[in-house]
């Protein structure tokens, strides 16, 4: 549960219909299409990794989307919507005394979290869900480098 500055919970206002309600219930934490996406082009072009994997720092716990336990690489797949992407996200025209204060966390979660991996060592890649499956593969595969952690026999990446 989320809380305010207080450390109030925070009320979250009622859905405007019933199908606005189902439409929210279903937008998931994890593996969301651009994150299985991305995921099975690594796994396919031999690539092992931690999915949601728990990171816990000495300023408090980060779970990224993709991580590479050896190399300390985080990886996560940002949607434009919840973390306001320059390009694509859009400010909600219903219940926006919620949701402005909701998606501006969101963003200084995101910083947060980046600036913790980073001062305790961690590369850290934040790549936005209108990325093409290819770039956001050529990013992490970059980043890995090429000794990545691979099964034996991996295959050639896309």
């Amino acid at each position: 549960m989320e809380t305010s500055a207080d450390d109030a919970p925070l009320r979250v206002p009622a859905a405007s219909s019933s199908g606005r309600r189902r439409n929210m219930q279903a937008n998931r934490r994890r593996d969301t299409k651009p994150e299985l996406a991305l995921r099975s082009a690594l796994h396919r072009a031999g690539f092992r990794y931690r999915v949601d994997y728990r990171i816990a720092l000495p300023g408090g716990r980060v779970r990224p989307d993709i991580v590479f336990t050896r190399k300390r690489i985080a990886v996560f797949v940002d949607g434009c919507f919840w973390h306001c992407c320059p390009e694509h996200g859009s400010q909600p025209s219903v219940n926006q005394v919620y949701w402005s204060p909701k998606l501006a966390r969101n963003v200084e979660r995101d910083v947060r979290n980046t600036e913790l991996l980073r001062e305790t060592g961690w590369t850290v890649l934040r790549i936005w869900e209108h990325v093409s499956v290819e770039a956001a593969f050529g990013l992490v595969a970059a980043a890995v480098g090429p000794k990545h952690e691979a099964a034996p026999g991996g295959v050639v990446p896309l």
